[in-house]
């Protein structure tokens, strides 16, 4: 009975990223001709239908776990904090170069150190995610669309940030508990779709 329970709450939990993207899917695409709910609900909806920005982040959440206390209860602000950078670096009209090869980038190096249990000093980790996270926030900035709110548009992207790196750090959680060997292959897993992205 203990076994078939463990199994179900494992089967539920890998499921959960694939839950996000459908419910992101559910939403109208945030177009760039008008602006849903104000853009609120295009910031919300954005993190979750782009399958790398979603990877991203629940990486971030994973990979924190196995940080030290300060770095992983910070995760989530430091991947919203990264997020809000990028964007402030879109609307002030600065370009990153290499914008989408860095978030595939990000996403591929995320999977590598979860799939390789990688622990860092807190400063590096803290700028790793902020780095990582500052491609996805510049792509977000540069798609918002025309007329929207930027305040509501920032707010909308900001909780779909922290709600799924909130994710990954249960997912890791879980895992952690239990069996390292699926947290390794969730990392090779990410690391495998980044490279899809950066070859695409």
């Amino acid at each position: 009975m203990t076994t078939t329970r463990s199994t179900s709450s494992q089967l539920a939990l890998l499921a959960a990223p694939m839950l996000l993207l459908l419910a992101g899917l559910a939403v109208a695409h945030p177009g760039h001709d008008h602006a849903h709910g104000g853009g609120f609900a295009a910031g919300l909806a954005h993190p979750l239908l782009g399958v790398d920005h979603l990877l991203a982040m629940l990486a971030v959440g994973l990979w924190s776990l196995r940080q030290s206390r300060a770095f992983s209860l910070a995760a989530p602000a430091l991947a919203a904090g990264g997020m809000l950078l990028g964007a402030v670096l879109a609307w002030a009209g600065m370009v990153l170069p290499g914008v989408e090869f860095g978030i595939a980038m990000s996403v591929l190096l995320a999977g590598v150190l979860i799939a390789a249990l990688v622990k860092v000093p807190t400063l590096v980790g803290a700028g790793v995610v902020v780095l990582f996270m500052l491609f996805h926030g510049h792509a977000h900035g540069s798609e918002m669309p025309h007329g929207a709110s930027m305040l509501a548009y920032l707010a909308g992207f900001t909780l779909a940030t922290l709600a799924i790196t909130y994710a990954g750090r249960a997912a890791g959680a879980f895992l952690m508990a239990r069996e390292n060997r699926i947290l390794r292959a969730l990392g090779v897993a990410i690391a495998a779709a980044g490279a899809l992205f950066a070859l695409g």
